[in-house]
Order: C-alpha cells, then structure tokens, then sequence
C-alpha cells in the first residue's frame, strides 16, 4: 500500500513539474532590445541623416505565444523592440509619422528545438530601409542569427527557449542598426 502510494505522489509530481515545463513565456520587447552599453556605443556613430529620422514600417511574421507550450515571438514585441532600440541610438522621430525613412521588418523565420537540453534557436528577419520622399529601397537585407542557451544556464526549457529567441532578435537588432548606420546617405530634408 505504501509503495503505490509513493508511486502515485511520484506520478503527480512528474504530471506537475510537466505542466510548469509546458507553459508558454513569450519573448520580452525589453530583452530582445539593444543593452544600454550596444546603444551608447552606437548613438556615437548615427549619421546626421538618421537623427531621429527613421520611423517604422510594418513589423510582420511573428505569432502568439500558445498559452501551454513554447515561446514566440509576436510582432508587437519585435516592434517595440525596434522602436525601443531606435530610441536608444536617436533615430527614432519625435512622432510615429515623422521621419524621411520607413523601416519595414518581417520575422520569415523561427527554427526552435521542439526538445533539447542545449537550446538553439535560428532566425531570419528581413528588413527593407525606404526613403518616404522618394519611395525607393535604400537597404535591402535578410538577416540570419543563431542563439542558444544551455542548460546550465536554465533548467526549465521554455526559458531556455525564450532567451534563445531573445538573444538571436538582439544580435539582429544590433546587426541591422550597424548595417544603417553604415549607409551613405545625404542629410535629410526634414
């Protein structure tokens, strides 16, 4: 009798610690953003004719965490991951509207483990750079990034999961900010 009954806590136990596991955490927007020292260095290095001078487009491709399993990425969470980041280096405009470019991004890809003690998340993210005057492409890219988080570093995998995610959108972010700020462009007309 009291063997099955060890065997039946046991049981519950296992049943509790595989719906902790099963939870669904969405990625943040303030961890997937540029750190505080990735925007201090770069705000140094912005060109006149992006000062508060790129806006965002459309931000596309994400999806809803599911309530019982995984971490997404939602496209309201990469927006204001973008905008957050754009902030921080000052080329986001004083208003929504304002600015002479348009920054569009579309999440294409989220290549996530559905099991792994190592977690590795792969991604591609597209971004197109208009000019609002002119309505031409400036900048044109696909970016493909690749985190993982071990298990060292958290037990439960959907976090393990979730940081992933986080990490590969912050590599990102930096990349195509480093990528703007690099282009060749002619002081705005504001």
């Amino acid at each position: 009798m009291a063997a099955s009954s060890v065997r039946r806590s046991g049981i519950l136990l296992l049943a509790a610690l595989a719906l902790l596991a099963g939870c669904g955490t969405p990625s943040e927007p303030l961890t997937m953003g540029l750190t505080p020292a990735d925007a201090l260095q770069m705000r140094s290095w912005v060109p006149d004719a992006l000062r508060q001078n790129v806006s965002l487009g459309p931000v596309s491709g994400g999806q809803a965490t599911n309530r019982w399993w995984g971490s997404k990425v939602s496209s309201q969470a990469l927006e204001q991951a973008f905008e957050d980041s754009l902030r921080s280096v000052g080329m986001f405009p004083q208003t929504r509207e304002a600015g002479r470019y348009q920054l569009d991004i579309k999440l294409t890809d989220l290549d996530q483990p559905m099991v792994s003690l190592d977690t590795t998340v792969r991604l591609a993210i597209s971004y197109t750079l208009i000019d609002r005057t002119s309505k031409a492409a400036l900048y044109q890219r696909t970016l493909r990034n690749a985190a993982t988080v071990e298990l060292t570093d958290k037990l439960m995998p959907v976090e393990r999961l979730r940081l992933a995610n986080e990490a590969a959108i912050r590599d990102s972010i930096r990349q195509v900010l480093r990528d703007l700020v690099a282009l060749n462009l002619n002081a705005p007309a504001r």
